[in-house]
């Protein structure tokens, strides 16, 4: 089936410089495992396009149940130097929150 990444993880964001930095991290270790298999570097990428044009980095942290994407560039030279409307990155969590992916149908969704 398919589901928002936010209905099985919670998110964060915020930045490192120029970069934006996104955490997800999953309720269930099922959920985990199928963040793991549908959150590539390269689906989350995509996702970002728009504002990301430098390859997506992502580190699995497997005893939290979380993945972490490092977008970068995307800040536009970070907080103090960007002209961008969110020179931090705070919404990129939950625009990743909202992206759609492919999990077992089987899987429990939801708060």
């Amino acid at each position: 089936m398919r589901v928002l990444v936010g209905a099985i993880a919670s998110t964060r964001s915020g930045d490192k410089g120029a970069d934006a930095n996104v955490g997800v991290w999953a309720r269930t270790d099922r959920a985990y495992e199928a963040l793991r298999s549908a959150l590539t570097a390269d689906a989350v990428g995509r996702h970002f396009a728009a504002v990301c044009h430098r390859p997506v980095r992502r580190y699995e942290l497997p005893n939290l149940r979380a993945l972490n994407f490092v977008l970068p560039g995307t800040l536009g030279g970070g907080g103090s130097t960007s002209m961008r409307s969110d020179a931090q990155g705070k919404a990129y969590g939950l625009a990743l929150a909202h992206l759609v992916i492919e999990v077992p149908d089987d899987l429990e969704v939801g708060g």
